[in-house]
């Protein structure tokens, strides 16, 4: 299985990167796409150690949670190995644990549950009111009016192609060194069509969920992951799914870190549809440090 070429679109490469490679029961190898950067993005580590647990599942469950760890940076330029094991299949869940494996060494850990559709109680709190993003400042637009002017870091970063397009309602992290409330409101949508398939749609939210989360723990500092000063890197990632959903509109991800200490910041995340509906739920903390030379 090669890496995958440039001449897909930024979706496309992200679907086929999904697209494990099975090379034995319980073991599969994905691939990253070549997008130049130093390490693997946590979010592809997820959808595809999901992909894998997913694969292993029967077909009327769908994952529901997920709990994660990384533990080394994955390199972009070898396979990484899924290790799935079985730990259990009941009645009514399924739980599944993966390990992500490069030159021989854990990268990743994961544990996944799933279950079977059943009806039960519902509620959910309210999704905030914030700007529409038809309202908001595209990324075009954004790239036109301040790249030129960003740091080299941030303009590598808004340069990529990429399969999620993203609209902040608030710009002011990106122009200032402000210290700002610890808190944002992203708008996010797909850029291309995503398989009509509950577990690749999974994958891709599973995906986008690791996007930006870091950011929102650094806001009251007065500085960003784009820092050179700054280690920043993802240290767990956990993942409540309430409800099926579809790449149709935007969504919102509202994000909040309501701690940083111990050179760790926490940020807590809620994904909503358009209409309002509470699809997921996100947790991650992240180690957020200056390096040691500075």
């Amino acid at each position: 299985m090669s890496r995958q070429t440039t001449s897909l679109s930024a979706m496309e490469q992200l679907i086929a990167t999904l697209d494990l490679e099975k090379i034995e029961e319980n073991l599969y190898r994905g691939v990253s796409p070549d997008i130049g950067w130093q390490r693997v993005f946590g979010g592809q580590v997820i959808a595809q150690a999901l992909m894998a647990g997913q694969r292993t599942v029967d077909a009327d469950r769908f994952v529901h949670s997920l709990h994660a760890y990384f533990m080394r940076p994955g390199d972009p330029s070898v396979p990484i190995l899924y290790q799935v094991e079985r730990i259990r299949d009941g009645s009514s869940f399924t739980t599944r644990r993966v390990v992500a494996v490069q030159h021989g060494k854990a990268i990743f850990s994961m544990s996944a549950s799933f279950q079977i559709e059943e009806e039960g109680y519902e509620h959910q709190i309210d999704m905030p009111a914030v700007t529409q993003p038809e309202d908001l400042m595209a990324e075009k637009e954004f790239k036109e009016l301040f790249l030129k002017h960003a740091p080299e870091p941030v303009r590598r970063y808004w340069a990529r192609e990429r399969p999620i397009e993203i609209r902040p309602t608030s710009l002011a992290h990106y122009l200032t060194r402000d210290k700002l409330e610890p808190r944002q409101d992203i708008w996010v949508r797909t850029v291309g069509a995503v398989p009509a398939d509950r577990h690749y749609q999974a994958a891709v939210l599973a995906w986008l969920s690791d996007m930006t989360l870091l950011d929102a723990s650094l806001y009251p500092h007065g500085t960003s992951i784009f820092d050179p000063a700054l280690q920043a890197a993802s240290l767990d990632h956990a993942m409540w799914f309430h409800r099926p959903f579809a790449f149709e509109d935007w969504l919102l991800y509202t994000q909040d870190s309501p701690s940083a200490s111990g050179a760790r910041g926490m940020t807590r995340g809620s994904i909503y549809s358009r209409s309002g509906t509470l699809i997921a739920s996100v947790a991650q903390e992240g180690l957020i440090r200056k390096k040691a030379n500075e």
